[in-house]
């Protein structure tokens, strides 16, 4: 169900990129909507099945940032505007990868092989079973959309290209988003397949596990050492973009200076 809703989302932001500008609050308002809607039906898996801690938050905190979005959509304000324009960019750019099976499968084929690569450059151990799963010692990795960077990139340029830019700027910001972020990942998934198959990180299965043997390692390489680092880069990339596209830079401070702002008025019952 939570891909309906998902799916739902992207129609909406196309819509927005799409419609007149006095519709355009309408698609951008169900687009938010949907994605966080599409985060809350997905709290059970990430929560009893992935034993992921990212998802659950963000599911948790798109209430308050709706309460707070969906106002200032329908206000015009300049800054959710330029928000709504990002998330509907970067929809465009995953579209294909995410609804389209064969360009989706080439790019998982692609990573797949391209890991094995690396993990035998270094000399480590593992097998490709399939064109998307490789194994070692028992334990099965198996590479999905998620795991090829794109929802990264494409949230990244998203971001990148949601304020006024010049071609210079936009060519810049592709060559320091797509291609670093494409071969990052690759060492990403070269760290947490050789953890998992090589149980590196055994420790406190008791909220580690899942109850899959060996799970422990997948979840403190994956779910936390990834992702935390996967995070700090990305603010790291930020910083970097916002060298590029000063007016970019503008644009986070002043959604910092609404949403602090906004959150101190809820706080206070205004």
């Amino acid at each position: 169900m939570e891909a309906v809703f998902v799916l739902l989302s992207a129609i909406a932001f196309f819509g927005y990129l799409a419609v007149p500008a006095g519709f355009k609050r309408y698609f951008a308002s169900a687009g938010w909507i949907f994605i966080v809607v599409s985060l809350i039906l997905d709290l059970p898996y990430y929560i009893n099945v992935e034993n992921n801690f990212l998802y659950p938050v963000m599911g948790i905190l798109g209430i308050p940032f709706l309460a707070i979005t969906i106002p200032e959509i329908m206000a015009d304000n300049k800054i959710t505007d330029y928000l709504s324009r990002g998330a509907a960019i970067a929809f465009l750019i995953y579209f294909p990868f995410g609804y389209i099976p064969a360009v989706g499968d080439f790019l998982i084929s692609a990573v797949t092989s391209e890991v094995v690569w690396l993990i035998h450059a270094l000399g480590l151990p593992v097998n490709q079973i399939a064109w998307n799963m490789m194994e070692n010692d028992g334990f099965r990795v198996e590479i999905i959309m998620a795991c090829t960077g794109i929802q990264s990139i494409a949230i990244m340029l998203g971001l990148a290209w949601c304020v006024p830019t010049t071609i210079k700027q936009k060519v810049l910001s592709f060559l320091v988003i797509a291609p670093v972020i494409y071969i990052l990942n690759l060492f990403r998934n070269v760290f947490v397949v050789s953890a998992y198959s090589g149980q590196w990180f055994q420790y406190l299965p008791e909220i580690a596990a899942n109850g899959e043997y060996g799970y422990e390692s997948f979840f403190w390489s994956h779910n936390v050492m990834a992702e935390l680092g996967a995070l700090v880069f990305l603010i790291f990339l930020a910083l970097i973009l916002f060298a590029i596209i000063p007016s970019l830079g503008e644009f986070a401070d002043g959604v910092i200076t609404l949403y602090s702002k906004k959150v101190k008025d809820l706080g206070r019952g205004k």
